[in-house]
């Protein structure tokens, strides 16, 4: 199989409808063209994004959130500056704000496998590999998604995600808390998970970190999971 290459994009501070939005408009772009090329072989092969971000406060809730796990009225969240979203990825309720890394792979995966549950794995992955860089352990929680810290003692989460894939194309991602405001999950029910605590890099290592850098690690380690070309 031809090595993949994807093209990466830095969105910065962006609201959440925003990136949505552009999201949409890649993973449509994507589908075309394989609908396309399955019509013209010659055709280019689709295109695949990696796309790094950062929300202002925002609750998503996925395709299985209830509406009870977000803990407060319309006036509070006013109060605290904060929007909510029903998406159409999986997942429950999750929180994104500022100093919490986002990254949404926008990936034809009929180019490198086809297979929803090794993709989220590699996403894991690449944060676990990412943590150990920082000297904290990330492990995953047996029938849940995402990244934790001390599972077996203390668990805590520190890295949400939530998946759309249609025609093997996939959107939406991960959201890595580093440098968050932990006050903000007060409000929720996070991912639905009611006997579980959430955490951040901060909060684990007692400093602040660049986001920037933490960014540009997950991206590596999923470029070299993945094995793509930039």
């Amino acid at each position: 199989m031809e090595q993949a290459k994807v093209e990466r994009r830095h969105l910065g501070l962006i609201d959440f409808k925003e990136a949505w939005d552009i999201q949409e408009s890649l993973f449509q772009g994507i589908v075309d063209q394989k609908v396309l090329r399955r019509k013209d072989s010659s055709a280019a092969t689709p295109p695949n994004y990696l796309l790094s971000c950062e929300h202002p406060h925002v609750y998503t809730i996925g395709k299985s959130g209830k509406d009870q796990h977000l803990l407060i009225d319309e006036a509070y969240l006013k109060k605290i500056g904060a929007s909510v979203y029903r998406i159409n990825r999986g997942g429950d309720i999750t929180y994104h704000g500022p100093g919490q890394v986002v990254i949404y792979p926008l990936f034809d995966l009929d180019q490198f496998f086809t297979d929803i549950h090794k993709y989220l794995r590699y996403l894991e992955e690449a944060v676990i590999r990412t943590l150990a860089e920082y000297d904290l352990v990330g492990v995953r929680s047996s029938g849940e998604t995402g990244v934790w810290l001390d599972i077996e003692n203390r668990p805590r989460k520190i890295c949400a995600m939530g998946v759309r894939a249609a025609r093997w194309v996939t959107m939406h991602g991960l959201a890595l808390n580093v440098n968050t405001d932990m006050s903000y999950f007060n409000h929720i029910v996070p991912c639905g998970i009611q006997d579980k605590a959430v955490t951040s890099m901060e909060m684990e290592l007692g400093e602040q970190l660049s986001e920037e850098i933490v960014s540009q690690r997950v991206q590596f380690h999923i470029q070299e999971l993945f094995g793509f070309e930039i």
